[in-house]
């Protein structure tokens, strides 16, 4: 069994800086993909950001130039760097990851924007 952890959510003033953590503990010998997803109220689960075994990234529109996915495959670990937050990113935080075929989601971080 894997289990997800995260971490590092929070309430941020606009324009403030969190970092998002996830950890993958159990039966995993390394992360494929991972990647971090949002939900907001009343809206769809989305994408934020990707990145692939090889350390290639993909971000929503909405997030480009100010997140950045990263991961450290010795801790089996992904991150999310969030700088100059806006209101509009508030929302549940799902860490995702993809080991051994299998797909994984951690139970979410909450994350508001607001002054």
């Amino acid at each position: 069994q894997v289990r997800l952890v995260e971490s590092g959510g929070g309430l941020v003033q606009p324009g403030g800086s969190l970092r998002l953590s996830c950890l993958a503990s159990g039966s995993i010998s390394s992360i494929n993909t991972g990647g971090w997803y949002r939900q907001a109220p009343g809206k769809q689960r989305e994408m934020v950001a990707v990145i692939n075994s090889g350390g290639s990234t993909n971000y929503a529109d909405s997030v480009k130039g100010r997140f950045t996915i990263s991961r450290d495959n010795a801790k089996n670990s992904v991150y999310l760097q969030m700088n100059s937050l806006k209101p509009e990113d508030t929302a549940v935080y799902y860490c995702n990851i993809w080991a051994a075929l299998r797909n994984y989601w951690g139970q979410g971080t909450q994350v508001t924007v607001s002054s």
